[in-house]
């Protein structure tokens, strides 16, 4: 297989991912995000190990409130269709392999650990800033907030710096 047809065309993956951000909020009447999804599996997951200090909790007890199963939201069932699709999208254009990428030089271990604190980070980030980027930029610009267009611009702004800063640490090989 040639490495033309081992990703889908980002102009078609542009296009459907303007009609699902469509479909999501006219359907559910929230847009989306990874964020809260997360979170939400961590309600679950403090509501079933620690149930008495879930409750009382001050940020984790008003999400529990309801009774309903904090894995019953959207944005849980939207993280497994992404889970989903991935591994089907990798299966179909044979990707699907189980490896740790990284640096040459980066040992697995330390990628591990670097992974894990930079999922931390994000995760704390993404609580503080009452969301992540997706949320902040698919949404927010599929309702034509000027928030939206302000996050497109920076995260694609400091994106490019970043990368071109620290371009040398992650691709310089071990000499």
């Amino acid at each position: 297989m040639n490495k033309k047809n081992k990703y889908i065309n980002p102009y078609l993956g542009g296009f459907l991912l303007g009609l699902l951000i469509i479909a999501a909020l006219y359907f559910s009447g929230e847009g989306l995000g990874s964020s809260g999804g997360y979170r939400d599996v961590a309600v679950a997951a403090t509501d079933f190990v620690a149930p008495e200090y879930a409750h009382e909790n001050t940020y984790i007890g008003p999400r529990l409130e309801s009774g309903e199963s904090p894995l019953k939201t959207w944005l849980v069932f939207e993280l497994l269709g992404v889970v989903f699709g991935a591994v089907l999208s990798a299966a179909l254009f044979n990707r699907l392999k189980f490896s740790i990428g990284k640096a040459p030089h980066i040992s697995n271990n330390k990628r591990l650990w670097l992974a894990l604190i930079g999922g931390a980070l994000w995760g704390i980030g993404t609580q503080l800033g009452r969301g992540c980027t997706s949320g902040l930029v698919l949404s927010g610009m599929a309702v034509n907030s000027l928030s939206g267009y302000i996050g497109l611009i920076g995260i694609f702004g400091f994106g490019f710096i970043f990368a071109f800063i620290f371009k040398s640490i992650w691709i310089k090989t071990k000499n």
